[in-house]
């Protein structure tokens, strides 16, 4: 009989009790871990979906960082949007209170507390979010808007808000004082009035004329320049009948005046006296129509040529600027450079949608836009009124002051009330928060997706606790078994074996 030796056996006990206790170490770790491998190579056949599926899982995490920062911004930009939207209803109601009491600086309370919003407003329009210019457009890296200083008073040699009113209010008001109008008695029982310069941009523009004057005849406006006419003939008005002229504004308003008839020698405002003839008629008429001009000139068009002025300044850039000197004859607008005006607006610009300027995937086939630029309709025209309300000064000595005032909180209340079809400041808060929901819903569906995906990555990577914990306890049960068997073997001689 053959007798067959322990070393092969013990041999192959050896090896099997390294292979039980490699696969203990492995059952070991994947308990600890929860994973049945440390490499995709270990996952089996499903290893590339694995891949697949954990590039997928890194992309929503990646989506989610953009959510958060874009998130983060808007918040930051809808906050400084919702304050400068507060400013300027803060300053149209102090407009629409009416004061016009002047200080010694030739300003109204209303205007001081507009100025301090001016300043306010422009440090809004500088917000950083981070190292991001919200306000900029593409121009992250620069600020939105100049300082009140620079915007007021200019720097050095470029020209500020408050110079820019103060040489259209002069080409406006013209060398006589009249709205750049001219009042003539082309016959002994007429009176005319023109427009300076055809084609001028500055003063007073002649709209309408019309008439309850008995027997008075109106002609025009017409001609370059406009001119119109009233011939009060042979007969003489009655008292209580009216001449009425209407006027286009530079703002882009109407005003209107009304000359009264009365047989009164001392008339009031507005009143003209009838004479004994339609010649001496006529010449009280020419007088009264001076003065009422002049006073309509230095109230209603005072207040609309600083408006004009503000909209050359801030919607045009370079700003447009009087072409002179001298101003109170100039007859065109001409160009700022950068070397002589203040340019408000130091972003970037571009004729495309500012929403457009900013944009962050936040789904695989989904992209928001979240830019801004400080130079939009809704933020410019809020901040130009401002601006406009707090540059302007008054005499206090001027007779007229207190109608200058007035024209001036007139158009500011109404330039700061909503208009239909077009852009405010609430109307890009509404834009930021649509970007927000449509966010927020990618981020609830990367939130669901995400946990499906890591599901489906689990099954394939992960391992059952119990499973692993049962054969972890059998193999130990095995283990400890071979271990005494092994031990007895090496004990075992030729002697024992017989």
């Amino acid at each position: 009989m053959a007798i067959d030796g322990v070393g092969n056996r013990t041999s192959f006990l050896t090896k099997y009790l390294i292979d039980t206790r490699s696969q203990l170490e492995d059952l070991q770790q994947q308990l600890a871990t929860g994973k049945r491998a440390n490499t995709y190579a270990g996952s089996g056949v499903n290893r590339g979906f694995a891949i697949g599926l954990r590039a997928q899982i890194e992309a929503i995490s990646s989506y989610g960082d953009s959510i958060t920062n874009v998130n983060a911004r808007i918040n930051v930009a809808s906050a400084a949007l919702s304050r400068m939207d507060d400013l300027g209803k803060d300053t149209k109601s102090a407009a629409l209170k009416n004061s016009v009491a002047l200080d010694a600086d030739g300003q109204t309370s209303a205007q001081k507390i507009a100025m301090s919003s001016v300043a306010e407003m422009l440090q809004l329009l500088n917000t950083q979010a981070g190292d991001r210019h919200l306000f900029s457009g593409r121009a992250t890296d620069a600020e939105a808007v100049v300082t009140l200083n620079e915007l007021m008073d200019g720097n050095g040699a470029k020209a500020g808000l408050k110079q820019i009113i103060n040489e259209r209010r002069q080409a406006d008001l013209g060398a006589s004082g009249l709205g750049r109008l001219v009042v003539g008695a082309p016959t002994a029982t007429s009176v005319s009035l023109s427009e300076d310069v055809a084609g001028s941009p500055f003063g007073m523009k002649l709209n309408a004329v019309s008439t309850t004057l008995t027997g008075a005849v109106v002609t025009g406006p017409a001609g370059a320049p406009p001119s119109l006419s009233v011939d009060l003939g042979a007969t003489n008005p009655n008292a209580g009948e009216k001449l009425q002229l209407t006027f286009n504004m530079p703002d882009g308003t109407t005003s209107s005046l009304t000359l009264t008839a009365t047989t009164s020698t001392t008339p009031a405002a507005g009143e003209f006296t009838i004479g004994a003839n339609t010649a001496a008629t006529a010449t009280n008429l020419q007088a009264a129509l001076s003065t009422a001009v002049g006073k309509l000139a230095n109230t209603e068009l005072v207040a609309a040529s600083a408006f004009a002025a503000s909209d050359n300044f801030f919607n045009a850039s370079p700003p447009l600027r009087v072409s002179g000197a001298p101003f109170n004859t100039a007859t065109s607008l001409v160009a700022g450079t950068s070397a002589n005006s203040v340019q408000w607006y130091k972003g970037e610009t571009g004729s495309d949608p500012a929403r457009g300027t900013a944009v962050a995937r936040v789904d695989q086939g989904i992209t928001v836009s979240y830019g801004i630029r400080a130079n939009e309709q809704g933020i410019r025209s809020t901040l130009r009124n401002m601006a406009t309300f707090a540059a302007v000064t008054t005499s206090t000595t001027d007779p007229n002051g207190t109608a200058q005032v007035a024209a001036l909180n007139h158009r500011v209340a109404v330039n700061l009330s909503q208009e239909t079809g077009v852009q405010t400041i609430q109307n890009i808060e509404a834009d930021l928060a649509g970007t927000q929901v449509a966010m927020n819903s990618a981020k609830e569906r990367h939130t669901q997706t995400k946990a499906m995906l890591e599901t489906m990555l689990d099954q394939i990577q992960g391992v059952s606790e119990e499973e692993v914990g049962s054969k972890i306890l059998a193999l130990q049960t095995s283990l400890q078994a071979s271990y005494q068997t092994t031990a007895m073997l090496y004990q075992t001689s030729l002697v024992k074996y017989l």
